[in-house]
């Protein structure tokens, strides 16, 4: 059984959809899968080894001048090669962070229209190569935007189509009428195309099912996994923890720097923290050239406040650097103001062992176990979030608790193995494959 999974570029940060699609295609591979990963638009960034194909498929730059300039949806095929270079799709997903999505609504749409849309070249391409070099069994696209592809991937190679839900409301509500009613009309026609969806909880199943109007019994629910064998095997000692620091404190987060992780609110509750605890925030992420007056708002918010000294942001930091901030942190903090479709970054700080504090809407209620293994806010509320954080710092019985449920919990249900023995177990079922898979194909 062959496995190909699509995965869109993140223009050179590290995402949580390529660090899901990098992990699980690793994970399959271990259990002797025959699975490969390969990049849409431009190359992926993960924060560990990378095994995507160095085959960039629907190559960013002819997608944007397919879209652009009308002569471009016409040329032949060795004119179009050069721009499908994979040096020069990695310079140009350095280059990406200043596109809004408030401007990409016409593209979207049209790459949604698939075969009928200005990238049919495009889509064309993609899909003699997988019939002709690939012969896929199951393709797996990581998110709702790329299902335009499905009904030209299906016709041409007969494969079964899956697809994620990988909090794509968040990019398409930005996007202006009337382009966004138009994107939405797309999605719910273009779901018919997909034999099963994937999301990550059960929130989200239920939350993107209603808008693409897909029933619960076509979309099967898989935690995101981690490699646990980067994470410590049995909970840390938190107290002693604090007590090598001299109890000063510290709070983490990981997540873009953008609104909708709520690095303000974490800003915003910070003094009200420091009135009982000498504490600071350590922050890292990724950061896109829309996003630093973001960022600079936040630091300068911290000026305001008076925790400009309590507030770190690192930017975008490697595996090694975020492991470490994990072990050295007493509380993980996620305060997103929006519902959250992954919560990738609170598995890993569960994995860690280390207490979290969340909003209570999205994937947060699910995830951390009705609060044994952390605790939930009013969405929105920084003084709430405050209080959570407080009464975490403030009970070391409470934080080793808390940690220590939650590390059992992601060793349980969010392991990389269990979550591609789940995928396997969902293609079968679409394939009438009994046989695991066997053999390893897959060219760096």
């Amino acid at each position: 059984m062959k496995i190909v999974h699509i995965t869109a570029g993140a223009g050179g940060r590290i995402c949580g959809t390529c660090l899901h699609d990098n992990a699980l295609v690793k994970a399959l591979r271990a259990r002797g899968g025959d699975a490969i990963l390969v990049p849409a638009y431009v190359p992926t960034t993960t924060d560990e080894e990378n095994v995507a194909e160095r085959t960039v498929v629907m190559g960013g730059v002819n997608v944007w001048l397919q879209q652009h300039v009308p002569l471009f949806r016409h040329t032949p095929g060795f004119l179009d090669q050069p721009l499908d270079s994979r040096t020069l799709l990695a310079w140009l997903s350095g280059r990406t962070g200043s596109a809004k999505a408030a401007d990409l609504g016409p593209l979207t749409a049209s790459t949604l229209e698939g075969e009928l849309g200005h990238q049919r070249k495009e889509v064309a391409k993609l899909a003699r190569w997988l019939a002709r070099e690939e012969k896929p069994d199951v393709v797996h696209l990581s998110n709702v935007l790329l299902i335009g592809l499905a009904r030209s991937i299906r016709a041409a190679t007969g494969a079964r189509i899956v697809c994620s839900l990988s909090g794509e409301d968040v990019f398409i509500d930005s996007i202006p009428e009337p382009q966004r009613s138009r994107i939405n009309d797309l999605l719910r026609e273009r779901a018919a195309d997909v034999d099963r969806f994937v999301a990550f909880n059960r929130f989200n199943a239920g939350f993107m099912g209603g808008r693409l109007g897909v029933p619960a019994e076509r979309i099967a629910v898989i935690p995101h996994g981690v490699d646990l064998a980067s994470f410590p095997a049995t909970p840390p000692d938190l107290a002693a923890r604090r007590r090598q620091r001299g109890g000063k404190l510290v709070v983490g987060f990981l997540a873009r720097g953008c609104p909708e992780k709520g690095l303000d609110q974490l800003v915003r509750a910070l003094p009200i923290v420091a009135e009982r605890h000498d504490v600071e925030v350590i922050a890292a992420g990724a950061t896109i050239d829309t996003e630093r007056a973001y960022l600079a708002a936040c630091h300068a918010l911290a000026c305001d406040l008076g925790v400009a000294d309590r507030f770190r942001w690192l930017g975008q930091i490697d595996r090694d650097a975020k492991l470490d901030l994990l072990a050295s942190i007493d509380v993980f903090a996620l305060p997103t103001p929006r519902a959250e479709a992954k919560g990738l970054s609170a598995i890993e700080a569960m994995a860690a062992g280390v207490p979290v504090v969340a909003s209570g809407h999205g994937a947060f209620p699910e995830l951390l176990d009705d609060e044994r293994a952390g605790l939930l806010h009013v969405p929105g509320d920084p003084a709430g979030l405050a209080r959570a954080i407080t009464a975490i710092l403030d009970d070391e019985s409470l934080a080793a608790r808390l940690g220590g449920h939650g590390h059992a919990l992601a060793r349980e249900r969010c392991s990389a193995a269990g979550m591609a023995a789940e995928h396997e177990s969902l293609y079968r079922s679409l394939t009438g494959s009994d046989a695991r898979p066997s053999a390893l194909r897959g060219r760096r």
